[in-house]
């Protein structure tokens, strides 16, 4: 097999983009900084098999192509557990002849979806999307899920047992291709991205104008002050009141008293119902403000079993809710302040809890023994919810935010 290094590959046009020497490609790998190594058959017009690998980002993808030049099978491994690979996904495509088109429709897929725990699952679409899906419990050995991390050079074939290769394969650099494509960003495959809140101290600046896919004149208003929360412990808890167990998320924050605030804007959009402009306020995301210090940062705040190594692209770790509704509390009284709420809003007891108006919180109970507060917020629909830490340049925490209203394709203008 014969194998190239380039900084980047296009998917879509199946090119290599930066072509490397193989002994930048080797300084690449030890820093830690992307690049793809391309493996194809000697005399042959497209690869076999494509690589990236960026330690720094904790992943290696790879790509397996066919002899009619289709992606056959993607693998993602993320470096855990010191020098180990651990498989975390395998798409598989079972094309039903060499006419098929790439990823059609009805092309059989298979997808395992593993975590390091021993969890796992199978999907099976015998007849692609266009059919049904069966999902079973992964059945896949720890072998079979980690691998020791490769040195440069020393990779195996993935495609090996697809191409039918059952001896030993043996690599030799190819001559490094003259120039090589320039490809845009979006082009070149890359390690996946999670979410980031890339404009959410902008939903709290009075005054800036945004957009969405789904509205495209959206104002800023004045953040709304929806009173305080008391942390006496110094953790705050931050997940649905409604379930049992938890809390999902702490943070540690100096012990205290601190405001909360709404986000809003005011979106204007035209309404068939009433055959003209209507402009309506909505809310967008609650802050637990500690500062009135700007973020300059932020953290994706993880629960205790978290990893964000693990996530893929644009995914995020927070807590789940399938009652649309989230809380502040402090941890340290979670029990009691959650009984609280659960009297309060399931029994309707008067005693147990102030109910709130005219903004996303709804309700707030206190431990009378620590004086510690649960404030509960209504969120715009049941899914999980990152929880995001605004840090000082100095990395202090000056907030914590949830974004609660589906803004997608977010822009400010």
């Amino acid at each position: 097999m014969e194998i190239v290094y380039g900084e980047g590959w296009d998917l879509a046009a199946r090119t290599l983009l930066g072509p490397l020497a193989p002994e930048a490609a080797s300084a690449r790998d030890e820093a830690g900084r992307p690049y793809v190594a391309v493996c194809r058959v000697p005399g042959g017009d497209g690869p076999a098999e494509v690589r990236l690998v960026s330690w720094r980002d904790h992943y290696a993808g790879v790509w397996v192509y066919d002899e009619q030049g289709r992606r056959t099978q993607r693998i993602e491994l993320r470096l855990l557990d010191g020098d180990r690979l651990f498989r975390r996904e395998t798409d598989s495509w079972l094309y039903a002849g060499p006419d098929m088109p790439e990823f059609d429709r009805a092309c059989p897929r298979e997808t395992v979806w593993l975590l390091p725990d021993g969890r796992g699952s199978n999907s099976w679409q015998p007849k692609g999307e266009e059919g049904s899906t069966l999902t079973t419990t992964a059945d896949v050995s720890e072998e079979q899920r980690w691998m020791d991390r490769p040195a440069f050079g020393d990779w195996p074939l993935f495609s090996a047992q697809r191409r039918g290769l059952t001896g030993p394969v043996v690599f030799h650099d190819a001559d490094v291709p003259e120039g090589g494509a320039v490809g845009r960003p979006e082009d070149a495959w890359r390690p996946p991205r999670p979410a980031r809140p890339d404009h959410l101290e902008a939903l709290f600046r009075p005054g800036t104008r945004m957009s969405t896919s789904h509205f495209s004149d959206m104002t800023v208003l004045e953040p709304r002050r929806c009173g305080t929360l008391r942390v006496p412990s110094g953790v705050l808890a931050v997940d649905c009141p409604f379930d049992d167990g938890g809390p999902r998320i702490t943070v540690a924050v100096p012990p205290g008293a601190y405001a909360l605030e709404e986000a809003r804007v005011s979106v204007g959009y035209d309404c068939e119902w009433t055959g003209g402009w209507v402009t309506r306020t909505d809310a967008t995301a609650v802050r637990l403000r500690l500062s009135d210090t700007p973020a300059a940062s932020w953290d994706m705040a993880l629960g205790e079993d978290d990893d964000i190594r693990l996530l893929g692209e644009d995914e995020a770790h927070g807590f789940a809710t399938d009652a649309a509704t989230g809380c502040f509390a402090d941890a340290a009284a979670w029990e009691p302040l959650r009984g609280l709420f659960e009297r309060a809003q399931i029994h309707n007891d008067p005693y147990a809890g102030e109910h709130l108006s005219d903004s996303m919180y709804v309700l707030r109970t206190t431990d009378q023994a620590t004086a510690a507060d649960l404030v509960a917020f209504a969120t715009c629909g049941d899914r999980t919810y990152p929880v995001w830490v605004g840090r000082s340049e100095a990395g202090e925490i000056v907030c914590v935010d949830v974004v609660l209203d589906y803004l997608p394709d977010l822009k400010v203008h």
